[in-house]
């Protein structure tokens, strides 16, 4: 028990350090301070003879920098592709029409989702082939899908009821 409690804690101080190494790394502060140190290599070439020394310390540092960033990098896309995947699946989820089968389709082989794809392509030629773009997005059709939503969903009845009582 007191073991993965020290794991949770240190993947815990691992997650805030990555989340902030990222933020920072992704910030103005960081592009001026790595462009600063550029170019304070720069101007000291001459005083150093731009010898191998000199050439060593900028390419040990960003070797070193680039190498560290990579996995940062990925750690922070894998974190947000998978926040984006379930954000997805909550849309499907919660639309009544949408089909389920699309949910966690990322595990799916290529063949599987280049079927998909041509199945949405025909989709997007069907769509084109519209020329009032009035007709599938207006305000009356987006009231009416709504209506739609709270008449069949007795969560959103609820919280509805709810509302109303406690306005009133």
């Amino acid at each position: 028990m007191a073991k993965s409690r020290n794991e949770s804690r240190k993947n815990n101080f691992f997650e805030k350090f990555a989340n902030a190494a990222t933020k920072f790394t992704g910030s103005s502060i960081a592009f001026i301070a790595a462009t600063a140190i550029v170019i304070i290599w720069a101007i000291t070439g001459p005083l150093f003879n731009y010898s191998e020394t000199w050439q060593l310390v900028i390419n040990t540092g960003t070797t070193i920098i680039t190498f560290l960033m990579v996995f940062l990098i990925q750690k922070a896309q894998n974190k947000d592709g998978k926040a984006i995947q379930l954000k997805l699946n909550e849309l499907i989820a919660a639309h009544e029409k949408a089909s389920n089968r699309m949910v966690d389709i990322e595990d799916l082989t290529e063949k599987d989702l280049d079927q998909l794809h041509k199945f949405y392509v025909t989709l997007a030629t069907l769509a084109k082939k519209e020329t009032d773009i009035h007709c599938s997005h207006s305000i009356d059709v987006a009231k009416e899908l709504n209506e739609l939503k709270l008449s069949t969903n007795k969560h959103f009845k609820h919280h509805d009821n709810e509302s109303a009582r406690s306005k009133g």
